[in-house]
């Protein structure tokens, strides 16, 4: 059984209010003259000023943002120009020249420097798409490199004046310098730890250095031992110089006749005599000493000086 349907509530309208219709009317009318007495300004305005670009919020910004950056763009030409011409002008006429085109010598200096460095640097030809004003961007030059690269990572440096470009790049410099001195410190403290590790073990001198001074030694000592041979050899000659000279002088004197030395002469003979023993006998355990240790290589080194030489195997032992 179907119900029946309910019956729609007749609809009431609610009484105006006469007094804020006429209220809201009045202040719509108002609006709409000032809207249009704002147009008519803006409009004169734009004619007073020679402008014929649209007259939207929207347009004016984004015309503001592209003149921004013919601005810095017209810098780095302006510089580049400067430069070109610094570099036509003879010797001390750029000055002069620079001054007729109105331009102080500081700030031509400033474009100039500003355009160099463009030329040079990716980042900073970048940055400068993105500077809004010269003053900013001529104070962005001034920095080092690694200031300008950190300064770009920065997201709101296209809306940095000059003088926060200024106090970031302060900070960016303690930064570093503070970044700088950690760096110095720690490989300071790693290089003592590792110095003193080395401290601790035992140097390996290469065998050649370690040879070197026995050589050296080895040679002073021979020369001297050899000078004092040399030395004997020469007392045994001035011995029997001296004895001959002596026993010829005789009145005599036989020549077939043994002359033996006089005691004092011969106390000298005895002590020679003692003294090339007790040599030989050093030089004589020396060599002893040498082969016990050694004779294989001693006996292979002399077969290797053979076969260098082109001696033949028994000529030395003869």
């Amino acid at each position: 059984m179907s119900k029946k349907a309910s019956a729609t509530p007749p609809v009431i309208e609610a009484p105006l209010n006469e007094v804020v219709v006429a209220a809201n009317a009045d202040a719509r009318q108002q609006l709409e003259v000032i809207t249009l007495q704002d147009q008519h300004d803006l409009s004169m305005l734009a004619t007073q000023l020679g402008y014929e670009g649209s007259l939207t919020v929207g347009a004016i910004e984004d015309e503001i943002r592209f003149y921004q950056q013919r601005t810095v763009e017209c810098l780095l030409e302006t510089g580049k120009r400067l430069l070109l011409l610094k570099q036509m002008t003879p010797h001390g006429e750029f000055a002069n020249r620079v001054e007729m085109l109105g331009f102080a010598e500081r700030t031509a200096r400033r474009f100039m420097q500003a355009a160099h460095k463009a030329g040079k640097s990716a980042t900073v030809a970048v940055l400068a798409g993105r500077s809004k004003n010269q003053k900013a961007f001529l104070e962005l030059i001034t920095h080092d490199d690694d200031v300008i690269d950190n300064l770009a990572e920065m997201d709101n440096f296209d809306r940095m004046s000059a003088s926060q470009l200024r106090e970031a790049a302060r900070q960016l410099k303690k930064d570093s310098e503070f970044e700088a001195e950690k760096r110095t410190k720690a490989e300071t403290e790693r290089d003592a730890a590792e110095k003193k590790l080395r401290g601790n073990r035992p140097v390996m001198v290469p065998l050649d250095e370690r040879i070197t001074p026995f050589q050296v030694e080895i040679t002073e000592r021979q020369s001297l031992l050899e000078k004092c041979l040399m030395a004997h050899h020469q007392a045994v000659a001035a011995l029997d110089s001296w004895h001959t000279a002596e026993v010829t002088a005789q009145p005599d004197y036989d020549p077939e006749r043994y002359a033996p030395l006089p005691d004092a002469a011969r106390a000298v003979l005895m002590h020679l005599v003692d003294a090339t023993e007790r040599t030989a006998s050093l030089v004589g355990a020396l060599q002893a000493k040498m082969d016990e240790l050694w004779g294989t290589d001693i006996a292979a080194a002399r077969q290797y000086l053979m076969r260098e030489t082109g001696t033949p195997a028994g000529a030395q032992s003869e």
